[in-house]
């Protein structure tokens, strides 16, 4: 936890330090999405999931921006090495850069990011309860998408993205290493401040 904090407060901290304030440099984001998960966990096939992340970017150069966020994802398991209708959660911390720019002259932009997730897998039981959690640890995420601007201030972006976190867990005394991948497809609103 130490290391994210640490990464966050000097990736502010630039941004800070180099660049001044001025209008319209920064932008907040929410995006839902479906997920698609890329491989079983453990012989555990996972349904089509969903999540949502928000973002908070700031952008110092004219096409490049340092982002940093939250983010909530779900998949579902009708059966796993875990039990029967289990639910696998990530949830954790992303930051990274993107870059975005025009096509022509038009109000649409191709949009790239890239960066890294600091995430943990929780494993929930049919009633509801957490029956096993790894921890958090880094994984990393790519995205490619457009930005279509609905006015000054508000943007739609729809993204496909892909997401990998590998975590091992101890569930009584038996390890196993968890590795979740999966491509996202979300439309996201941004707005610019």
């Amino acid at each position: 936890m130490k290391i994210i904090k640490n990464s966050v407060l000097w990736l502010i901290l630039l941004l800070f330090s180099t660049i001044s304030f001025s209008q319209n440099n920064w932008s907040a984001e929410f995006r839902p999405g479906l997920n698609f998960a890329t491989q079983d966990i453990e012989e555990a096939d996972l349904d089509i999931g969903f999540g949502f992340e928000v973002t908070v970017a700031y952008r110092f150069m004219p096409h490049l921006a340092g982002y940093v966020g939250w983010g909530w994802n779900q998949f579902r398991a009708e059966d796993s090495f875990a039990g029967m209708n289990t639910d696998f959660e990530e949830t954790g911390y992303t930051f990274g850069l993107q870059f975005i720019h025009p096509i022509t002259e038009t109000s649409i932009s191709y949009m790239i990011r890239a960066g890294a997730i600091y995430n943990h897998i929780e494993i929930e039981n049919n009633n509801g309860g957490i029956s096993a959690d790894t921890g958090h640890g880094f994984g990393w995420q790519v995205g490619l998408g457009l930005e279509m601007k609905l006015d000054d201030n508000w943007s739609l972006r729809p993204e496909l993205r892909y997401r990998s976190l590998s975590r091992a867990l101890e569930i009584d005394t038996i390890n196993t290493d968890l590795d979740l991948s999966y491509i996202a497809i979300g439309v996201g609103i941004s707005r610019v401040f």
